[in-house]
């Protein structure tokens, strides 16, 4: 029975085979550039396996990011001489990090709860990246829920924060004033302003009450989906075309939908 982290050379040797110059013409011809959208494509999968509590499609996608990881490093192995790296620099690089990080656990701090350990390993981050803009270290290719929550994080470090959720609160009515204005009398580009800065005030609440954005949506989603799915059925059942209901009779169906998922959910 192999011992954990024994199977990692042996996956990386899998993918210096497939890189060999009989290997596989396709991975031979990516990039790190032409790898981009399967990394972000991988991430995303490995949400939706957690979200769908999927203990074995988790594995897989989990798998399959992996591959991302060491595929690129693999390509980063034949960059320049002065900026080459392998999988073995990564995996030394994040575990140096984590115990540098960590001084309460492998060093003679203390820390009383995870917000003292958050604080610190801001701080820490901070004085290692000592020159950089505070939001330097988020990336723009982001999503723009999770950007939001991490650059409101980032920014009550400089105070530009409120106490609590009733702040955020607030201030989510003057925004939607303002965009109804702009809706009103205002251009699109006033428009998309204003509808990004009630967008940006609701991840704050998100923020101050501890929850998570992009969950948040992910479960809106989710449950407008499967309500459509429910009026889709009961369409199909009845032989019915939705063009051919009122608003009231969809609003009915809605209803039922809705109550239907409810139900399925508790």
């Amino acid at each position: 029975m192999k011992q954990r982290g024994e199977s990692l050379p042996e996956l990386v040797a899998v993918m210096q085979r497939l890189l060999a110059p009989d290997g596989c013409p396709w991975d031979r011809e990516q990039t790190l550039e032409s790898l981009r959208p399967y990394v972000i494509e991988e991430a995303h999968e490995v949400v939706d396996a957690i979200d769908r509590n999927d203990l074995v499609h988790l594995r897989e996608e989990l798998g399959d990011l992996l591959l991302q990881i060491v595929f690129q490093s693999a390509l980063a192995e034949c960059a320049a001489e002065t900026l080459r790296f392998g999988i073995d620099d990564v995996i030394r690089g994040i575990s140096a990090k984590l115990v540098r990080r960590h001084p309460h656990v492998f060093g003679d701090e203390q820390a009383s709860d995870s917000e003292a350990v958050r604080e610190r390993w801001e701080a820490l981050k901070a004085k290692e990246k000592a020159g950089r803009g505070l939001l330097d270290g988020v990336p723009r290719a982001m999503p723009a829920l999770l950007r939001a929550l991490r650059v409101g994080e980032k920014a009550a470090h400089l105070g530009l924060d409120w106490p609590d959720a009733e702040g955020p609160r607030r201030k989510l009515d003057e925004e939607l004033a303002e965009l109804d204005q702009a809706l009103a009398e205002g251009t699109e580009e006033q428009v998309e302003g204003e509808l990004g800065d009630v967008l940006f005030t609701l991840v704050s609440i998100a923020r101050k009450r501890a929850l998570d954005p992009e969950a948040a949506l992910r479960g809106s989603l989710d449950r407008f989906t499967e309500r459509v799915q429910v009026i889709e059925e009961r369409l199909k059942e009845r032989g019915l075309l939705p063009q051919a209901l009122s608003a009231e009779q969809l609003d009915v169906l809605w209803k039922e939908a809705k109550e239907a998922v409810k139900r399925a959910r508790s």
